[in-house]
Order: structure tokens, then C-alpha cells, then sequence
């Protein structure tokens, strides 16, 4: 064999700058775990008194609530002022964390994928809306993984309070370990993680909307330099207007699928998707599937401002820490 045929070795020089570029993607991906957590822990503590009177509103019967004032209104009474706006808080404080985390951190893998599918998109290219669309609804397969089962346990937990318990009652669920335990032992794991599709039939489309609509509303909010380019600078007001409109973009599409979702989660027994969509259609038409839009529009704009304006804090901490 002539040493024409032999395979080139890379040099050191080339093996370290290699693992130099594998160490940053993995920092990058590390730091967009961490800073995603930051963000929905702003997030469920903004949010989720808007996000109860919407599983509520979704879930009752016909006549059980006037109106989103009136949800609020009954549960204050019934269960004070703190559980009457925060039951089933403990859920998603603890599901939030990993799943927001592993939301940006799946959106983060998702543009890798976009890019090693567009090789003539250098690192320095900004992506396309399109592009940003496309990593948005892919960060939505791991995350339904996380999010599935905790928006089982939340919305059991919430519409439990729903119920007026008679003098010595105790409510079914004590928390939500509670929750996972009982619904593993009534129909296992399948019970468990019950609106799995419908969650990723949500998240898909509603991740790809949120993830454009901020990057959108950033680069339009983003101030140009004397050049003519962006200076890369944004205002925390600039990054919560941003996170307001990712979350009414995500909710404005996606709304009917999350009030399937709810239901579904919420019946008992075993209903089917086409069962419940059913259902819902003949209660009360093509009216029935937007219960609750009101608390959940009025929910998007602070919520998803705190997640960004958390998220973004996060990376700028995180960059003065280890960018030094």
C-alpha cells in the first residue's frame, strides 16, 4: 500500500480545537437547560392563577361558572385566598422547572438540527423565521415527555377543588405524589401519561409559534448601530414585550387542542380523543372548545414575559460568571 492510501491523521493543533468546539455546544446546551428552568419558575409563579381559572373553566360543567371572576370568586371562598390561586401550584413548581428547562434546551438541539440541515448556513448566519419555526416545534418531542404526566397530575389537582366536600371529607388527592400513585395503580403507566398525543399535538405547532413570534418581536425591538446592523443590545421591557407575544402566538393556535387535552386528562374511566372531541362539540359547539381563552390570553402576556426576561437574565449571569 502506498502512503498515498494512508488515512491523514488530524494534527494535535486540529484534535483540540475539535474538542474545544464539542466543550462549547455542550456548555451551550447546559446553560440553555439551566437558564429554561430559571424561566418556568418566573413563569408558574406569575402564571399560574390564570392557568387555574382556565383548567377550570375547561373542565366544569355547564352553569358551574358565570365567568373568570366568578371561578375566582368561588375559590377564594371555598379555599382561601392562597389555595384559592395556587391549588396544585406544587405540580407544576416542580414540572416546570424540567420541563421549561428541557424545553429551551430542546429548542437549543433543535437548532443544531435545522443548521446540520442547512450546510451553507455558517454559525454566524441568523436563522430564518422559518428556521426558528422548524427547531421550535421539533423542542416539542422531548418536553411532551416531562410535560404529559405533569399536566395530568396539575389538572386533576386543580379541578379537585371544584368539588364542595361535605363536613369530615377529605379531598381524594393529598398532592401530586399522591395523584401518580393512585393513577399508576388504577391503570398504570398508560394512566399516568394519559393526553400524551394531544400534548405533542399541542406543543408541536405551539412551540414553533412561540419560539418565531419572540424571535421575531426581538429583531424588530432589537436597536441598530450606526452601521446599520443590530448592536445585539436589548431592554428588559424590549425582551418582556418579546415573551408577551411568543405566549399570545402560542396560545392563539393551539387553544381548542389544549381543551381536548384538559378534558381528556380530567375524565374518568377510559376517554378517547375522538370520544371527547365529541362530546365537546355536541355540548356546546364550535363555542365549547375556547372555555377559558380569556384568563388564558390574559395569562400569556406576563407569564411568557417573566419566562424570557428570566431566561435572559439567566444567560446574562451564567456569561459573566464563565465568559470571563
Amino acid at each position: 500500500m502506498s502512503d498515498s492510501n494512508l488515512p491523514v491523521l488530524p494534527s494535535k493543533e486540529e484534535v483540540k480545537e475539535e474538542v474545544k468546539a464539542a466543550s462549547k455546544e455542550t456548555l451551550s446546551s447546559l446553560r440553555s437547560l439551566a437558564a429554561g428552568g430559571v424561566g418556568g419558575v418566573c413563569a408558574v409563579i406569575v402564571g399560574h392563577p390564570f392557568d387555574l381559572v382556565k383548567v377550570r373553566l375547561q373542565t366544569a360543567e355547564k352553569g358551574v361558572y358565570s365567568s373568570a371572576i366568578d371561578v375566582v370568586r368561588k375559590g377564594v371562598a371555598r379555599q382561601g385566598l392562597a389555595r384559592g390561586l395556587y391549588a396544585g401550584v406544587s405540580a407544576p413548581l416542580v414540572g416546570v422547572t424540567p420541563m421549561f428547562a428541557v424545553s429551551f434546551w430542546g429548542y437549543d438541539l433543535g437548532q443544531k438540527v435545522v443548521r446540520s440541515f442547512s450546510p451553507h448556513t455558517s454559525k454566524d448566519t441568523p436563522f430564518t423565521i422559518g428556521q426558528i419555526s422548524t427547531a421550535g416545534a421539533l423542542s416539542a418531542i422531548p418536553t411532551t415527555l416531562i410535560t404529559a404526566p405533569f399536566d395530568r397530575v396539575k389538572v386533576l389537582l386543580q379541578i379537585q377543588g371544584q368539588k364542595e366536600l361535605a363536613p369530615g371529607e377529605k379531598p381524594k388527592y393529598s398532592g401530586g405524589l399522591d395523584v401518580v400513585r393512585q393513577l399508576y395503580k388504577e391503570g398504570g403507566i398508560r394512566s399516568v401519561f394519559r393526553g400524551s398525543a394531544m400534548t405533542l399535538a399541542r406543543d408541536a405547532p405551539g412551540g414553533a409559534a412561540y419560539f418565531a413570534a419572540y424571535e421575531y418581536v426581538k429583531r424588530r425591538l432589537q436597536p441598530v448601530g450606526p452601521d446599520g446592523k443590530p448592536t445585539g443590545e436589548l431592554s428588559m421591557t424590549a425582551i418582556m414585550a418579546a415573551g408577551g407575544a411568543a405566549g399570545i402566538a402560542l396560545w392563539v393556535p393551539v387553544f381548542p387542542i389544549d381543551t381536548v387535552k384538559s378534558r381528556l386528562q380530567s375524565a374518568e374511566g377510559r376517554p378517547t380523543i375522538s370520544g371527547t372531541i365529541s362530546g365537546l362539540y355536541k355540548a356546546g359547539g364550535f363555542k365549547a372548545f375556547f372555555p377559558g381563552i380569556g384568563p388564558a390570553m390574559a395569562r400569556a402576556v406576563p407569564a411568557n414575559a417573566a419566562t424570557f426576561l428570566g431566561v435572559e437574565l439567566a444567560h446574562q449571569a451564567m456569561n459573566k460568571m464563565f465568559d470571563r
